[in-house]
């Protein structure tokens, strides 16, 4: 007999499976499935690179004629729509089994609900909302860009015991140690894209693709936002683009230079509000692209502007154990505050100690 806690034990590990799909199953949500008959797991899955095939899809493969009469244990509820595959509620039914647990309901106006009916319909038992807060939690990308048209947003800063990304000459390698460093390789590994400023890419010629753990085949696409163009046809960006996508995020007023033509970078048109983009177009432009998760790793106006415009949703600071003083350059912009009633306000997620490194992860 199921009982709430054998429920929810099932579904930890569904919730589980689907966080490695977390960077690589964008515009689609990153799914668990786990498909369990007599207290035994006989089908697992979860979303695939490119949002395909679905978790359910791959655990009742795996489950085969054992899936009858089991209960599916599955991240979010099943869609009910056909899109460029068919519905996994009508393939849960097919399987014929007995019962599904869904962690929660899925807000896309073509499941919503309709899933979990067709179901029921059925006469298959539905448990809703086990562990929805950790499911939810795992796909905070897929529920921003449905829910406010934007990916969900993850600034990192690296700075100093005095908030400081770079001393007065612009010498900033390397402020963290190698640990925090190999962190933020993972962290680009489970995010659709990367963002930074033209002004990061003209002092630092960054590549910004992942190049630890093993995980090189996980680079996210790499966003650059660029008012004027002036990222170099020649930069490791634009050169690698072709291999990873670049997208350069620049003024809609801007004409393109037609060489851009001659690369495999991307342009996309945003609005410009006082001589900038308005971060807020940029990041609904993003989330009409399909990204779900925008990690943001510079430089100081960047995060800024996200900032001002409470636009992070998580935010990661890692500190090392060093300091340069007020004539440093300061990891953030002007935020332009005279209240402390007024400034961002995060709480404490996670601490961790990476080498000599501290690096904290606050949430909104």
């Amino acid at each position: 007999m199921a009982t709430r806690a054998g429920d929810e034990r099932w579904m930890r590990l569904a919730i589980g499976l689907g966080r490695r799909g977390l960077g690589q199953v964008w515009p689609n949500p990153a799914v668990g499935c786990v498909i369990v008959r007599d207290g035994r797991v006989v089908g697992r899955g979860y979303t695939r690179p490119g949002g395909r095939p679905h978790a359910e899809t791959e655990a009742l493969a795996q489950a085969g004629s054992a899936a009858e009469g089991a209960t599916a244990y599955v991240s979010l509820e099943p869609c009910a729509h056909h899109g460029k595959t068919p519905p996994c509620a009508d393939a849960l039914i097919a399987a014929k089994v007995a019962r599904v647990v869904s962690a929660m309901l899925d807000p896309d106006p073509r499941v919503a609900g309709q899933g979990h009916a067709k179901l029921r319909a059925a006469g298959i038992e539905v448990e809703t909302d086990v562990l929805c807060a950790e499911a939810q939690d795992a796909n905070t990308g897929f529920l921003a860009r449905i829910i406010k048209g934007r990916p969900a947003v993850t600034l990192k800063l690296a700075m100093t015991l005095d908030g400081k990304i770079a001393t007065r000459t612009g010498d900033s390698q390397w402020i963290t140690g190698p640990e925090a460093r190999a962190y933020t390789h993972l962290l680009r590994s489970n995010h659709d894209a990367i963002m930074v400023g033209s002004g990061t890419v003209l002092a630092d010629n960054p590549d910004l693709r992942v190049r630890h753990h093993g995980l090189a085949n996980r680079s996210p696409v790499r966003v650059v936002l660029d008012t004027t163009l002036k990222t170099p046809a020649d930069s490791k960006l634009v050169q690698s683009a072709g291999e990873t996508p670049v997208w350069l995020c620049h003024g809609d007023s801007m004409a393109a230079d037609a060489a851009w033509a001659e690369t495999a970078a991307q342009l996309l048109p945003c609005r410009i509000v006082d001589r900038t983009l308005d971060i807020g177009d940029v990041l609904q432009v993003l989330g009409e692209k399909g990204l779900t998760r925008l990690l943001c790793e510079g430089g100081a106006a960047v995060a800024a502007s996200l900032l001002r415009a409470g636009a992070v949703d998580r935010l990661i600071v890692m500190t090392a154990g060093a300091a340069i003083g007020s004539d440093g350059l300061s990891g953030l912009g002007s935020l332009d505050i005279t209240s402390l009633a007024d400034a961002p306000r995060f709480r404490l997620y996670d601490m961790r100690r990476f080498g000599d490194d501290v690096v904290t992860d606050w949430r909104t």
